[in-house]
């Protein structure tokens, strides 16, 4: 059921997030990962133009002589799948690149919202939990990986997956953008992935309207440079407003796997722990 509340908010986050860019004192965080969008793009981009004819080419061949017909309208769809997967491919790897100063813009800009410190870390503690933010991103791509390929399957199905596929892949690429850059500020505070993906789950209208206008954003040139520290900027704010606090007191945000026993959620210098008599001790 689509929540036109959420969607409101989404919209509000989204621009939101290209405010706080600006702000002083977090330009140095925003700096940084443009730059290496800059560089991962141009390869990117580069080589998808070098190889775009011949992947066409190879796309339509599975397409049957008696569909010839329809040869226009399957070559728009099979390059809209094209760019979709380019796009998943970027997003990735932009990912892995940035996890560890996308992680310091999520926190910078949250200590400014609330006021309260998250971690107390020199630079030397930073690069030490790099292993940690990257094995986060593995963690989204062991998730999204086997969605993909199913996807990108499905679009070889002569005129069902061309038509079928890419609204699939773009709803999914949407979920998976609210989860890429929401991710930077649960993981500041150690939730899991799994608590992470059910909590924006209880919010899924709000989520993909979210991951849907960065997904736009990202085609646009010159807009897709800045996009990144946009996206996280407006994810932090979104989980100071919707799950910060309930995530510290509600059950309701617990992992899929579903646990008796009692749920601890750390955020800022403050812990709280909820037993599953309801009762909650700080």
């Amino acid at each position: 059921m689509i929540n036109q509340q959420e969607i409101k908010s989404a919209f509000h986050y989204f621009v939101m997030g290209w405010h706080f860019i600006t702000q002083k004192g977090l330009r140095r965080f925003v700096v940084m990962p443009i730059v290496m969008n800059v560089i991962l793009l141009s390869g990117l981009f580069w080589l998808f133009i070098s190889q775009i004819g011949d992947i066409i080419d190879w796309m339509m061949s599975f397409v049957p002589d008696w569909l010839g017909f329809l040869g226009v309208i399957l070559l728009a769809l099979s390059i809209v799948m094209i760019l979709l997967l380019f796009y998943f491919t970027f997003t990735t790897l932009s990912g892995f690149i940035a996890a560890p100063f996308n992680g310091l813009l999520a926190e910078k800009l949250e200590k400014m919202l609330t006021g309260e410190l998250i971690n107390d870390d020199t630079w030397l503690d930073v690069l030490k939990d790099v292993p940690r933010m990257l094995h986060r991103e593995w963690q989204k791509l062991l998730y999204s990986l086997p969605k993909i390929i199913a996807l990108f399957l499905l679009g070889f199905i002569p005129l069902v997956g061309q038509i079928v596929a890419p609204p699939l892949t773009f709803l999914f690429t949407a979920w998976m953008m609210a989860i890429q850059y929401c991710d930077y500020p649960f993981d500041n505070h150690k939730v899991s992935f799994d608590v992470m993906r059910t909590a924006l789950g209880e919010r899924r209208t709000q989520s993909l309207t979210f991951g849907g206008l960065v997904t736009c954003c990202t085609f646009l040139p010159i807009v897709n440079l800045l996009i990144i520290p946009v996206a996280v900027c407006g994810a932090t704010l979104m989980w100071v407003e919707n799950y910060r606090d309930k995530l510290r007191f509600d059950m309701n945000f617990q992992s899929p796997r579903g646990s008796s026993a009692t749920e601890v959620a750390t955020c800022g210098n403050e812990t709280a722990v909820r037993a599953p008599n309801g009762q909650s001790v700080k």
